[in-house]
């Protein structure tokens, strides 16, 4: 009889852990955006106006974001002002708890097809190389090496902790600015 009442709280605690990282995603998407020329240039290479969307299938959380031109992302949270280019889906949200808990990297959920490509598959490449870059700054190097399919050599801690104090500065501001609105 417990049995049958933790399940739907795990999996309730799942689907707000997911929602809550797809928040933080989105934000901190805008904010490597704005402070990392690496991942300017990656996302220069994308039409301005360009709407990434990752969420959880058939219609759980997501996250949208669009390349707004010279390489910057804003994010629109989980509300597409219309229809988007590319949509990276997880087939179930134990998958996404997965691979937004840092268990699983993307790439081997991709390899395992618990998540699926709905756009032109090499726009889905860049981002995911955005997102990897992101993951390296944000996360300890210990779990961002399990999260990343290679965690970047040439990024050392002083550059690091710079950058990801910044990231976190204005992820924060956006929650509070959010939560004025």
């Amino acid at each position: 009889m417990l049995a049958k009442r933790i399940q739907p709280m795990a999996s309730q605690a799942k689907r707000l852990y997911v929602e809550l990282m797809f928040q933080v995603m989105g934000r901190a998407l805008q904010a490597v955006s704005e402070v990392d020329g690496e991942v300017q240039k990656e996302a220069q290479a994308l039409p301005k106006g360009f709407l990434f969307e990752m969420m959880v299938m058939p219609e759980g959380a997501k996250l949208i974001v669009e390349h707004i031109g010279g390489g910057r992302f804003h994010y629109h949270g989980d509300s597409a002002p219309r229809a988007v280019d590319v949509s990276i889906q997880f087939k179930h949200l134990t998958h996404a708890f997965l691979v937004l808990s840092f268990q699983e990297k993307t790439s081997i959920a991709f390899a395992h097809d618990r998540m699926l490509v709905d756009g032109d598959v090499s726009y889905a490449v860049r981002m995911t190389r955005v997102l990897n870059r992101l993951e390296s700054f944000i996360l300890p190097k210990i779990i961002a090496k399990r999260a990343v399919k290679e965690y970047p050599e040439n990024l050392h801690l002083p550059e690091k902790l710079i950058s990801a104090a910044q990231i976190y500065l204005k992820v924060a501001t956006h929650f509070i600015q959010t939560a004025r609105a």
